[in-house]
């Protein structure tokens, strides 16, 4: 080829990929303009879509877990959340704490973050710590000697069996601080330098040196909503149906008192983290979840094969055994807890973790009664 022709030929190509280039630019930028708009549309949504509204009587009867005063939380992405009246006293007690102390509001959210993931704000008694029994409660924990809304240990040095049951002793020990109970020594959020620049979830482990430090940070979203709701003068919305309503049963009134703690107890590990061999409260494999929510109402199960001590039933009630995954014979692989109307609970897998969900996502269904049988009386 002469001379002059390769020159030609070889600015052309120098110019088709200078356009090629700048091709490539335009449309990586067009592609981040989009992509940040989309991101922010979705952000939009999620908190145009988070919510709080109250439960009970007023909108007619409702689940055992769902009593009047109760909070439904919804938050874009995530399970609802219902709180009971109960549940709701204790996270207003943080707050209400925190706002006598002066404490930022970021700290209350940090708080209610805090007991949602120790205790779903309740104040546990404790089965290793028999005086705790002695005082009020909402349930019975077993981990360590920890006890109360907090879990703190009286063997760790944050109060006496008696202090530690109490909410308000809790929120004071939790936030320290100057005028804290423990004057530093254990710390709480206030004695933790820089707690305020940290994440939230890092501010909560920083006090509570939790073995599972990442949990705090999921309930973020959930404790907002709760603070927004419970800091104000103004009430939240009555609740209106929500998607879930027609997943629990029709009508509870017929249901025994035993059946009705069951799906108490059940609701409370909604949203615990799926933890192989796991047993603690919200730390748990599906046989761990249901052999704790029995335990809380006073029927021990073994840790596997629990449909062993019950009777099977083709006419399942609330509060009855799913167990699923056929592995043989008279053996499955997945257990849970009927809801009633095709759905039930369970810690379902790592990824998503213990939630209501329909019986269809898994194959061969069972149904078990254990409330019938002698062993577990």
């Amino acid at each position: 080829m002469p001379i002059p022709a390769m020159v030609a030929a070889l600015a052309k190509r120098r110019a088709l990929l200078r356009g090629a280039t700048v091709m490539a630019v335009v449309v990586a930028l067009m592609f981040g303009v989009v992509f940040c708009a989309f991101a922010t549309v979705l952000v939009a949504n999620r908190s145009s879509m988070d919510s709080v509204c109250i439960s009970g009587s007023a909108v007619g009867e409702r689940s055992p877990d769902r009593i009047d005063g109760g909070l439904e939380i919804h938050v874009s992405g995530l399970e609802p959340l219902w709180l009971n009246s109960r549940q709701v006293t204790v996270a207003s007690g943080y707050i209400s704490v925190g706002k006598q102390l002066g404490v930022p509001r970021d700290a209350w959210i940090i708080a209610i973050m805090m007991a949602l993931q120790e205790s779903t704000l309740r104040v546990l008694a404790n089965s290793n710590v028999p005086a705790s029994f002695q005082f009020p409660h909402d349930g019975v924990g077993r981990d360590h000697d920890s006890i109360g809304s907090a879990q703190q240990r009286p063997a760790a040095g944050w109060g006496s069996v008696e202090q530690l049951m109490d909410l308000g002793y809790n929120a004071r020990a939790f936030y320290g601080g100057p005028s804290g109970p423990n004057r530093g020594s254990p710390r709480g959020l206030l004695d933790i330098a820089g707690w305020q620049s940290m994440d939230k979830g890092q501010a909560a482990q920083a006090v509570q040196i939790s073995a599972f430090p990442e949990l705090y940070a999921r309930w973020e979203s959930q404790a907002t909503a709760i603070v927004n709701s419970l800091e104000g003068d103004t009430a939240p919305a009555v609740c209106t149906d929500s998607p879930i309503e027609s997943a629990l049963p029709a009508a509870t009134g017929d249901l025994s008192q035993i059946r009705k703690d069951i799906l108490r107890f059940t609701q409370a590990g909604v949203g615990g983290t799926y933890i192989w061999g796991g047993e603690e409260f919200k730390a748990w494999d599906c046989s761990g979840y249901v052999q704790w929510i029995y335990a809380q109402v006073g029927i021990n199960l073994p840790r596997v094969e629990q449909w062993r001590v019950g009777q099977r039933t083709e006419n399942p009630q609330p509060g009855d055994l799913v167990v699923q995954n056929p592995q043989g014979l008279d053996n499955w692989g997945h257990v849970g807890i009927y809801a009633g109307n095709g759905m039930m609970y369970s810690a379902l897998n790592p990824a998503a973790g213990t939630l209501l969900h329909p019986v269809d996502w898994n194959p061969g269904s069972a149904y078990f009664d254990l409330l019938t049988s002698e062993t577990v009386r």
